[in-house]
């Protein structure tokens, strides 16, 4: 086997191939497809974009990503063509300084970016919303996520170990997309909240680090749900209390469906949750408060010692999402807080 420019020839079958790209550190761990010429040829003559239509330039290298390298990636993670608006919106929203990849792609945290699709082009490609919606077992929400991966690592050099920092890494670095469950929501679709309109389709990608299952089958009305997900957000030890940021709160149907018979809109929660999430600042170590809270967020304290500390500066900073299927399970998302989300239209 050799390598000859952008181009490598192994000789044998798709085990020496995936040895090889191993060796090479060009994939996630897992086993790949090969990307053969014809393989990334007839994708992207099926996805109809140039290859050498450039979508973004990845840190920490600062490579450009065309298309034809983008093919080259999502063929290996298992992508069928119809993902590839999908790849290229999400790819250029995570490009957009806001939402700070150079720090993402190189952090000792646990960061990666989540993808959430909402409007048409998540129930056309796939994309599942309801049960399991986290995954496993689902091509479309894997592949996606799995190829905006190896973009990262091949692209962009955010490879373990070497500019990945990740003191221990997470699981949700090789795959965290899914779609909102708007069918099962009873409030407006994240994208709606966002100003766009019902038949517009968005990707938002969001830096996260990790998620927590919030299980509460024993609260019968919405002031006793929201007190179990404002413990969930008031934890010393994430990004979201020393930074600040957007974090997520992934609402099940049946627990969005006890909060709407409260009578609470979406609306609501932010705001019961901004109240309420908010840690007493004696709970804090001393160190932690003179040498993390007051550098890093200074302005919570310009008018003295506040009595405690919330995740967020305001109700809209927490983006609220309904997702997944029956059962009384919620997810909260924490995010990486040195950035923002980044919401794009998927063309």
């Amino acid at each position: 086997m050799r390598d000859i420019d952008d181009q490598v020839l192994v000789e044998g079958t798709e085990e020496p191939v995936y040895e090889h790209f191993l060796s090479k550190g060009w994939t996630d761990g897992l086993p790949i497809i090969a990307p053969t010429i014809e393989r990334v040829e007839a994708f992207l003559a099926e996805a109809t974009v140039a290859a050498d239509e450039v979508i973004g330039v990845i840190p920490p290298q600062w490579a450009a990503l065309t298309a034809q390298k983008l093919a080259v990636n999502a063929v290996m993670a298992g992508c069928k063509p119809e993902y590839t608006p999908v790849l290229v919106a999400a790819i250029k929203a995570m490009c957009e300084p806001v939402f700070n990849l150079y720090g993402v792609q190189a952090t000792t945290n646990p960061v990666g970016p989540m993808l959430v699709v909402n409007g048409p082009v998540g129930r056309r490609i796939g994309l599942k919303a309801d049960t399991g919606a986290l995954g496993p077992g689902w091509r479309a929400n894997v592949t996606i996520g799995r190829a905006i991966r190896l973009v990262l690592t091949n692209v962009g050099g955010g490879s373990p170990g070497n500019m990945d920092r990740a003191t221990q890494g997470m699981p949700g670095k090789l795959f965290f997309c899914f779609a909102e469950n708007e069918e099962a929501s009873p409030w407006e679709p994240f994208h709606i909240e966002k100003g766009y309109s019902a038949d517009t389709s968005t990707v938002t990608v969001i830096g996260a680090s990790g998620s927590l299952n919030l299980i509460d089958q024993g609260s019968l009305d919405a002031e006793g749900l929201l007190k179990t997900f404002a413990s969930a957000l008031s934890v010393i030890g994430t990004n979201n209390i020393y930074f600040g940021g957007d974090p997520v709160l992934l609402i099940s149907p049946e627990h969005a469906d006890t909060l709407s018979k409260g009578g609470l809109k979406k609306r609501d929660v932010k705001e019961y949750l901004f109240d309420s999430a908010c840690t007493p600042i004696e709970r804090f170590s001393r160190d932690n408060v003179e040498n993390v809270l007051k550098k890093r967020r200074p302005h919570l304290f310009e008018k003295g010692m506040p009595g405690c500390i919330r995740p967020i500066d305001k109700p809209d900073d927490l983006i609220v999402l309904v997702v997944g299927g029956p059962g009384k399970h919620s997810v909260f998302v924490p995010t990486f807080g040195v950035n923002r989300s980044v919401t794009r239209i998927i063309s």
